[in-house]
């Protein structure tokens, strides 16, 4: 018999209970800090020309996605804390994978550009400056939020139709597979379009960031002491927020296949919240300090 239910209930919110209130306190600060941090990098980097180069051009995409990311998280996940009642409507459930997932996928796809740029700056110094501009990389970042959309209107819209048999969604955000799972019908060509995307949106950039940096090694192997260093401190912020992001990806990927009724209650919460949470809050961390630039120039701006 199909659910007709308007409503999804998100059910791993019944497992925080009893940590309701230092949760909802926890995350509010966290989320203030993700808001006024990423702002403060953003904001250097539009007010200062100096700044106005492809690297940085980047990074401000990256914190602007952020500010995104949590704003469409946050607000509901605090407002869920906060109440006894942990239903969402099919429309808001919907825009919320929306959200959530050109969240995801332009992080991803922003970690790959920079590891581009990095590879350019130094395997191809003589011809950075031709090959990537600040026009270019704007470019690449449009180009990547327009095939974002095109993917994520797909997965959407194969699931959006689905007959459900249930409204129970384990987890503490609305996931496009746990609503799959769902379906009273085969999902088959849901999960063949699924795994395409995945692959194309998470895998192949991380093949190719780990291309880049391996020519990267191969090239400033037999340079010198100082060479090293400087491409060292140039490119740590991004190895760095690519491995963080990388292995929270890897934990919300992996949880999505496990039964999480057979795991601690609250480690499928940690898990699935790694990525919303922790990219956003250590990014402007990793580039506002690391980075010369931003950082002389926040320090100014205060």
């Amino acid at each position: 018999m199909y659910n007709t239910s308007p409503y999804f209930n998100l059910t791993m919110f019944v497992n925080i209970d009893s940590y309701r209130y230092p949760a909802l306190v926890t995350c509010l600060l966290l989320y203030i800090f993700i808001v006024c941090a990423n702002s403060a990098v953003v904001l250097t980097i539009w007010r200062e020309k100096t700044l106005h180069e492809p690297m940085y051009i980047f990074v401000a995409s990256l914190s602007l996605n952020a500010l995104y990311g949590s704003m469409g998280f946050f607000p509901r996940f605090l407002l869920d804390l906060s109440s006894n009642v942990h239903l969402i409507s099919r429309a808001a459930c919907f825009t919320q994978i929306y959200i959530i997932y050109s969240y995801a996928g332009h992080e991803m796809t922003m970690l790959c550009l920079m590891a581009y740029d990095r590879y350019l700056a130094v395997c191809h110094p003589l011809h950075y400056h031709t090959r990537m501009t600040v026009k270019k990389a704007l470019t690449l970042v449009t180009l990547a939020w327009v095939l974002l959309v095109f993917f994520l209107i797909i997965i959407i819209s194969l699931s959006a139709p689905l007959p459900l048999c249930g409204n129970e969604i384990q987890k503490v955000f609305c996931a496009n597979w746990n609503v799959v799972k769902l379906s009273c019908v085969p999902t088959v060509v849901n999960n063949i379009v699924g795994m395409f995307i995945t692959i194309s949106t998470v895998f192949l950039p991380l093949v190719f960031v780990l291309f880049t940096y391996t020519r990267i090694i191969s090239v400033t192997w037999k340079r010198s002491a100082t060479f090293k260093r400087r491409v060292f401190q140039s490119c740590l912020p991004h190895v760095v927020s690519f491995v963080i992001y990388s292995i929270a990806i890897f934990c919300d990927i992996s949880l999505s296949r496990y039964d999480v009724d057979e795991m601690n209650p609250v480690v499928p919460i940690i898990l699935s919240l790694e990525f919303v949470v922790i990219p956003p809050l250590l990014n402007p961390l990793l580039y506002g300090l690391k980075l010369s630039g931003i950082r002389r120039n926040i320090f100014r701006m205060l």
